[in-house]
Formats: C-alpha cells, structure tokens, sequence
C-alpha cells in the first residue's frame, strides 16, 4: 500500500483502476465459470448464500446499475460481480458498468481512501487501545442501526398484516 500511496496522484489513480478492473472481471468469468462447470460440485453451494443471493436479486432488479453502485459498498461488490457472472450479464452491459464503477472507486480510494487508511494507521500505531476502541465503537453503532431497521420492518409488516 506504501508504493501507491508514494506515486504521483495520477499513477496512483490509473494503478488502482487498473488493479479494480482486473479483479472484478476475474470475479465475473468465475461467476460465468462457476454456473457453468462448478454448479454440481462442493464450489457450487457458494452460489446459494445469503451474500450471492442478495447479489443476485440486485442484478435481476437493476443489473448494471447494481454493478456501479456496488463498488460505493463494503462487502457486497464481489458477491455482485460473482452474481453478474453467474447471471450470465451480457458483456455489452456489465463492461461498462464495471468501468464506471472501478473509475469510482479508484477515484474514492485514492482520495479519502488511503487518506483514512493512512489516519487509521497512524492512529492504531500511536494507540493501539484506542484503535480498540473505534472498532468497538463502529460495531456498536451498526449493530443499533440492523437493529433498529429490523425493528422498523416488524413494525411495518405488522401493520401490513393487520
């Protein structure tokens, strides 16, 4: 991470696009390969958890435009991609939707990307409690957020059904 964050803003920004590119396309012709090799052994059961088969009813509902926002998340941009492949996305329209969004995201992650990454860094070096303690406390506040969306969603579907 040191040798891109040492070059030229530009050459940092082509370099990460390059390396985003390179690994969603991969993660879709996995996708691709998986449904089409993979599906009847031990791998093809990854195509069936929770992380996939959200993934899939985004693709189904938005396709490309699920592929572009995917790249803006944490955790669910493989799983679009993987589920992109396995939707067999015609390439015409996954292509550049995968432009775009590693363009996002090399632009995001070369600018407040590794300038947080630099921070967190510096401040898990200088206090390693305090680190602790940031993680505690990100964990703490989205586990009050799922909470509270999930009580909102009882809520709702109780008064649906009543």
């Amino acid at each position: 991470m040191d040798q891109i964050m040492s070059l030229p803003f530009g050459v940092a920004l082509a370099a990460l696009f390059a390396i985003v590119m390179i690994r969603v396309n991969a993660t879709y012709w996995l996708g691709r390969g998986a449904v089409a090799g993979f599906a009847h052994t031990r791998f093809g059961a990854s195509l069936e958890n929770p992380k996939a088969a959200r993934a899939q009813a985004l693709i189904r509902r938005w396709g490309p435009y699920a592929v572009v926002v995917s790249f803006l998340t944490i955790g669910l941009q493989t799983a679009v991609n993987l589920a992109a492949g396995a939707a067999r996305m015609p390439l015409r329209r996954y292509v550049p939707a995968a432009i775009v969004g590693s363009v996002l995201w090399a632009v995001l992650y070369a600018t407040i990307g590794l300038a947080a990454l630099e921070a967190w860094l510096a401040v898990a070096a200088a206090s390693p409690v305090g680190a602790a303690v940031a993680i505690a406390a990100v964990a703490i506040l989205v586990v009050v957020i799922v909470m509270a969306r999930r009580r909102r969603a009882a809520a709702k579907s109780a008064d649906t059904v009543v």
